[in-house]
């Protein structure tokens, strides 16, 4: 897995939306947001480049919530804290990328606290 990002200092760009497929649509394996019906080369470029961009900027969010919700699992307050080993057998993580997940995370909410 790769390694996780340090907190960002700019403002978060707002991804295209990620249109809804309802669950018929999805069961067909050719169908992916309707990119395969978009015949214009330069339309079917911009419509994959938005949803390649909105799966980034989900993924990184996905990520740091990931990190947020490690860091409060071990945290040496909590009666039921979690150990990284636990963690990463919950996460399906390697034990390193879960103390890792759990510094990043400790890193995140230091910096939604400063920010409070």
């Amino acid at each position: 897995m790769a390694e996780p990002e340090r907190p960002r200092t700019e403002p978060r760009l707002r991804p295209a939306p990620l249109l809804f497929e309802p669950a018929e649509v999805a069961a067909d394996p050719e169908h992916f947001f309707d990119l395969e019906s978009i015949e214009d080369p330069r339309e079917l470029l911009s419509r994959a480049t938005e949803l390649t961009l909105a799966f980034r900027a989900a993924t990184d969010r996905a990520v740091e919530y990931q990190a947020i919700a490690a860091a409060q699992l071990a945290d040496p307050r909590r009666f039921d804290r979690l150990t990284p080993a636990d963690i990463a057998a919950r996460a399906e993580w390697t034990e390193d990328y879960a103390k890792k997940m759990v510094e990043y995370g400790r890193d995140l909410l230091r910096g939604t606290e400063a920010e409070a």
